[in-house]
């Protein structure tokens, strides 16, 4: 099998350093997942013989996008090794990210994996099963002048942010002195925030610190990172808030213990070099449950 490689960067963001992007390697050295009968039976029997529905935004490399006519990722493979673990099999769907939990409330999916972070508003709506862990970093035009030190730096200026993002939340939260507030656009992808800002109508990109690492990495020169990391916080796996969904959440959880137990977890992180954001066993736990 052919070796893909990507430019590879390390990037340092306050106490989470990551590494923007590296390479994908294919070898035999790598594990596998494999099907584990006591995970599966945890799976509810609704659940056994369908296709379920799994929705992503595929504009957030490199946890999930799209190259060529696939969506790739470190999110992507994880879900991949979920499946193999349980047994189970599902259809991606590449949707724009604030339709993923609305979606799932309305019955449409199963299971949102596109780089959640758990928060206590979310939980009210779907369960989590923490797998990972992300600060928020802050990206700017390569020959801008502007420097992060905090939040507070938004204040008199425009931030770029994925609509229904945890960053629009916040952006939009920043207390600024009288006078002065941060304008916060939002844009449906992350593809869409990049291009505002570099187009100019926006002073910082605001996007999850391994995020905001591999754009600066890959495009080409056109932003650099400022600032250090904020708000290091765990992303969950979603399923929906009724019996069977979380039936299906504490399969989640058990498939990816064992996916740590294996390597298997350790190496899809290595292979997208996302590694400094795992997370031990005793932090894959599952939030915001109905019972």
């Amino acid at each position: 099998m052919k070796a893909t490689r990507f430019r590879s960067a390390v990037v340092a963001l306050g106490a989470l350093s990551l590494v923007a992007t590296t390479s994908v390697m294919a070898g035999a050295s790598a594990p596998s997942a494999k099907y584990n009968a006591k995970d599966a039976a945890l799976v509810p029997a609704a659940y056994k013989h369908i296709t379920l529905q799994v929705a992503s935004d595929a504009t957030y490399a490199p946890d999930e996008f799209v190259k060529g006519t696939s969506l790739v990722g470190f999110d992507l493979d994880l879900m991949k090794a979920i499946g193999t673990t349980l047994g189970i099999k599902y259809t991606e769907n590449n949707v724009t990210f604030d339709t993923i939990i609305t979606g799932m409330v309305a019955n449409k999916y199963q299971i949102g994996n596109s780089s959640f972070t758990d928060t206590k508003a979310r939980q009210k709506q779907v369960n989590f099963v923490d797998y990972f862990k992300a600060g928020e970093g802050v990206y700017v035009a390569k020959n801008s002048k502007m420097v992060f030190k905090g939040l507070t730096s938004f204040c008199g200026h425009t931030v770029a942010v994925e609509t229904g993002t945890v960053e629009q939340t916040d952006a939009a939260a920043v207390k600024c002195p009288a006078g002065k507030k941060v304008a916060v656009s939002s844009y449906a992808t992350q593809t869409l925030a990049n291009l505002a800002l570099s187009a100019g109508h926006a002073d910082f990109g605001f996007v999850d610190s391994q995020i905001a690492g591999y754009i600066v990495a890959t495009t080409g020169g056109r932003f650099k990172l400022s600032g250090s990391a904020v708000n290091v916080a765990p992303y969950g796996i979603a399923t929906q808030k009724n019996a069977n969904g979380l039936a299906l959440a504490k399969a989640l959880q058990a498939a990816l213990k064992t996916l740590q137990a294996s390597g298997v977890y350790k190496a899809i992180l290595a292979k997208w070099g996302v590694q400094a954001g795992a997370v031990p066993a005793s932090q894959i736990v599952l939030n915001g449950a109905t019972s």
